[in-house]
């Protein structure tokens, strides 16, 4: 489980790094007024109907992820070439989507391109996975679920 904290914290210095820019963080504010803040307490009655989108990066993702009955993986760099082909013509543009990323500002950036796509039922979890795991909850990797508990 030590491994599971230094990885995050180390995913964490550098989420943080990025927000220290002005330009970057106007546009996720804008971001985190536009699209819908889901709480994770508000997944455990909806994950089975509910696309959960991480937008990490690969590794991150692999450090674990959200279980839901449809979970996709989109970097945040990739997301617009790959949301209309792998949710759009799958699910439809009115799917409920639920985006996230390690602590919220990807993830709201990544649920307000969506909009801009035509998809019509996105949030973006609240605080990201960092959020999901405070409240106590497991996250799910090649070594099984985890929690930072």
């Amino acid at each position: 489980m030590k491994n599971l904290h230094t990885k995050l914290e180390g995913y964490s210095v550098i989420c943080d790094e990025f927000l220290l820019n002005e330009h970057l963080k106007k546009l996720v504010d804008e971001a985190l007024k536009s699209v819908p803040q889901i709480e994770p307490e508000a997944l455990y009655t909806t994950a089975k109907d509910i696309i959960m989108i991480d937008v990490r990066e690969p590794e991150e993702f692999a450090s674990g992820y959200i279980s839901a009955k449809e979970v996709l993986t989109m970097p945040r760099g990739k997301l617009e070439f790959m949301a209309l082909d792998k949710i759009g013509k799958k699910y439809g543009t009115d799917a409920k989507i639920v985006t996230y990323c390690l602590k919220g500002p990807r993830g709201a950036l990544a649920a307000l391109q969506l909009q801009k796509l035509g998809f019509t039922q996105v949030s973006n979890l609240k605080g990201g996975i960092l959020n999901w795991l405070s409240k106590n909850n497991t996250i799910h990797s090649y070594l099984g679920e985890l929690s930072l508990g």
